[in-house]
């Protein structure tokens, strides 16, 4: 049986570009046809009261591809991106699947209440949405001022929030990473 190299398996992949640049690297994906996710709002001018969309994370933008398709965006394309490397295995940092599922599925339904926080705000037990539009969702529990959210973490530095039912949470062991060790 051949195993799959990973430069051949389809991951994702965190990149920085400048800041203000986000929405043409978008484009630019968009047009080479590569899976992208680019956490964004819309906002209103306040004086023409035109939409517009705004980044969350200022620089920042993950393609789902695979590692040899990334190097080649870059290095024969010239998409003006600089890979996240994860410092372990001093290699392109890859973002777990669900971990960034999770991540997209708070933002998509906190457009109102909640969204994109600088850092948790307390720590809280690990727990699992149960019902909901966000069922199966990992995270930890937040009270803040009477309200519930469920805390997505995204690379230990991105958090996401949403207001969720108390009693649609249940809580479960904190998950280990690939090393064995249980997330603090």
């Amino acid at each position: 049986m051949e195993s799959v190299l990973i430069s051949d398996k389809t991951c994702w992949f965190a990149a920085r570009t400048r800041c203000g640049a986000e929405l043409g690297v978008r484009d630019r994906l968009d047009r080479f046809g590569t899976e992208h996710f680019l956490p964004v709002e819309l906002r209103r001018h306040t004086r023409s009261r035109a939409s517009y969309e705004h980044p969350l994370i200022p620089g920042l933008i993950f393609l789902h591809t695979t590692k040899k398709q990334a190097c080649a965006l870059t290095n024969e394309m010239g998409l003006p991106v600089r890979y996240l490397i994860d410092p372990a295995t001093h290699t392109l940092l890859v973002v777990p699947d669900k971990q960034l599922d999770d991540f997209r599925r708070v933002l998509d339904l906190s457009a109102e209440k909640g969204g994109l926080m600088d850092c948790p705000l307390a720590l809280g037990d690990f727990v699992r949405v149960i019902k909901g539009p966000l069922r199966g969702v990992e995270g930890r529990v937040l009270e803040l001022r009477g309200h519930i959210y469920v805390v997505v973490e995204l690379l230990g530095c991105f958090f996401a929030r949403a207001t969720v039912r108390r009693a649609w949470l249940e809580k479960i062991d904190a998950p280990r990473n690939d090393f064995g060790t249980i997330h603090a």
